[in-house]
């Protein structure tokens, strides 16, 4: 059986679970069954086989690739994932990802109708031998080019994961030059080659917490401290911020006819900032005092241009 066959098959188990937890056997087979179906009109050779003994082996493998734990409850006589969403956002990214991929496969005929944002490579044909590093904890050396910078520079890392922020992919490694942990879009980065040099992850770091109050992704300088940041946005601008928040920290204060306010623990960095110039008069600052001050001058400046 093909590669794609088994990954369709975990991720057909992961949509049924999480769209009906406690599902059984039989409805698990059932649906993997008719879904089979719709995936066969992209294409007939595809195969894929289930069975008890394969679902196990599914559980196991879903587990050890992906992190994702899947467990049956006596009680509820069912299956079920154990983790929250919140506990494990990969899951709804990659069942996202694999839905998209279906469905442009199935439209080939269809190409007037879709229409795709022209961007520029991401760099993501290096994220197969990042993970690899990251995994076997091996040095990464490349070339790097900044932004800012016509000068391209030679990077030894310790590569520590991956992080995604507005469709770029950054890989966030300590740079051995100065021992700091820095991000490194994917897309600026050249010549990557994966040294046999190991290394140990530092057991005082911990990637997630790390960036937790963190708004994209600029982290913070020795010795900052988040901030508690209270934003009014007006009624129309505020649909979208309750459907999609700005940041996990966030909490509705006040919701009516006139605003939604909320309040967010964040570090003040360039991107937060950058973010909130994006909505314009729609968002008002109202604490801390810092960056209504760094909102006010950057409008003003922008003002002044013209």
């Amino acid at each position: 059986m093909s590669k794609r066959a088994y990954i369709s098959r975990y991720l057909l188990i992961l949509k049924k679970l999480k769209a009906k937890p406690y599902s059984s056997y039989e409805e698990l087979q059932s649906y993997i069954a008719n879904q089979v179906e719709y995936l066969q009109m992209q294409d007939d050779t595809l195969k894929i086989a289930f069975s008890k003994r394969t679902l196990q082996r599914d559980i196991r493998e879903i587990s050890n690739n992906f992190g994702i734990d899947i467990e049956f409850s006596n009680k509820e006589k069912g299956y079920y994932i154990s983790q929250s969403e919140s506990e494990n956002m990969n899951f709804q990214r990659m069942i996202e990802a694999f839905d998209m991929f279906n469905s442009l496969n199935l439209a080939q005929d269809l190409t007037p109708y879709i229409f795709l944002e022209k961007r520029k490579p991401q760099g993501t044909e290096n994220l197969y031998g990042l993970l690899h590093a990251i995994k076997n904890k091996f040095q990464i050396k490349f070339e790097y080019h900044k932004f800012w910078e016509d000068i391209i520079s030679q990077r030894i890392t310790e590569p520590y994961a991956l992080k995604e922020y507005k469709n770029r992919w950054y890989v966030l490694a300590k740079d051995l030059k100065d021992n700091n942990v820095k991000s490194f879009a994917l897309d600026r980065l050249s010549n990557l080659e994966i040294t046999k040099n190991t290394f140990e992850f530092p057991k005082d770091y911990d990637v997630e917490e790390s960036y937790r109050h963190c708004f994209g992704i600029i982290s913070p300088d020795e010795g900052d401290k988040p901030e508690e940041i209270v934003l009014s946005f007006d009624p129309f601008q505020g649909k979208y911020i309750k459907t999609l928040p700005l940041h996990e920290s966030q909490e509705i204060l006040v919701d009516n006819e006139n605003e939604l306010k909320v309040s967010l623990k964040l570090y003040i960095t360039h991107d937060f900032i950058m973010e909130l110039l994006s909505f314009g008069e729609n968002v008002l600052v109202l604490q801390p005092e810092s960056l209504m001050n760094e909102i006010k001058d950057a409008h003003f400046n922008a003002f002044n241009l013209y």
